[in-house]
C-alpha cells in the first residue's frame, strides 16, 4: 500500500478531474451547435483519458477512490456554476472567460502532477508505469489550446463591457 501522502496527493486530484470533466460537459452542452462544441467536446475526452491514466496508476498501487474527495470536487464544480451564473446570467463571454480560467488552473495542476510523479519516480521503481512526459505534453497542449480560446472570450468580453461603458457617456 502506498502510503498516506501519495495516497492523498493522488486522490486531489483524481477529484479534479471530476469537477473538470463535469465542467466541460457544461460547457459542451452551452456551446452546442457552435464552433466550440467539437473544441470542448475533445478536451473532456482527453481529460478522461488523463482521469483513467490517474486511475490505472492508483490501483496499480492498490490506492482506493476516495468518494468524499470525488463528492466533495462535483459539489464545487456546482458552486463554481452557481457564481458563474451570477456573474454572467446570459451565457456570455465572461462566463466562458471565467470557466476557462478555472479549467486553465486545473490543467496546470495536472501538468504539476505528472511532473511531481515523474520525479518521485526517479526513486520509487511503482511509479514507473505511467509516460510521464507525454502527459506532461498532453497538459501543455490542452493549456495552449484552452488559452488561446480564453484570450479570444477575453476579447470578447471585455470589448462588451467597454461598448457598454461608452453607451453610458
Amino acid at each position: 500500500m502506498a502510503n498516506e501522502h501519495l495516497k492523498t496527493y493522488l486522490n486531489d486530484h483524481l477529484a479534479g478531474s471530476v469537477a473538470a470533466v463535469e465542467l466541460l460537459e457544461r460547457l459542451s452542452d452551452e456551446h452546442d451547435g457552435t464552433p466550440l462544441h467539437p473544441f470542448f467536446v475533445e478536451l473532456r475526452a482527453e481529460v478522461l483519458a488523463d482521469r483513467q491514466e490517474l486511475i490505472t496508476l492508483m490501483s496499480s498501487l492498490q490506492i482506493d477512490e476516495s468518494k468524499v474527495r470525488k463528492v466533495s470536487a462535483w459539489l464545487t464544480e456546482k458552486f463554481t456554476e452557481i457564481k458563474l451564473r451570477v456573474d454572467d446570467p446570459a451565457h456570455g463571454a465572461l462566463r466562458l472567460l471565467q470557466a476557462l480560467e478555472v479549467l486553465t488552473l486545473g490543467i496546470e495542476g495536472k501538468k504539476l502532477l505528472w511532473r511531481a510523479l515523474a520525479a518521485a519516480a526517479e526513486q520509487t521503481d511503482s511509479l514507473r508505469v505511467l509516460n510521464y512526459d507525454r502527459l506532461q505534453e498532453r497538459a501543455e497542449e490542452q493549456q495552449r489550446n484552452v488559452e488561446a480560446v480564453r484570450l479570444e472570450a477575453a476579447k470578447e468580453s471585455l470589448a462588451e463591457q467597454r461598448a457598454r461603458s461608452q453607451k453610458h457617456i
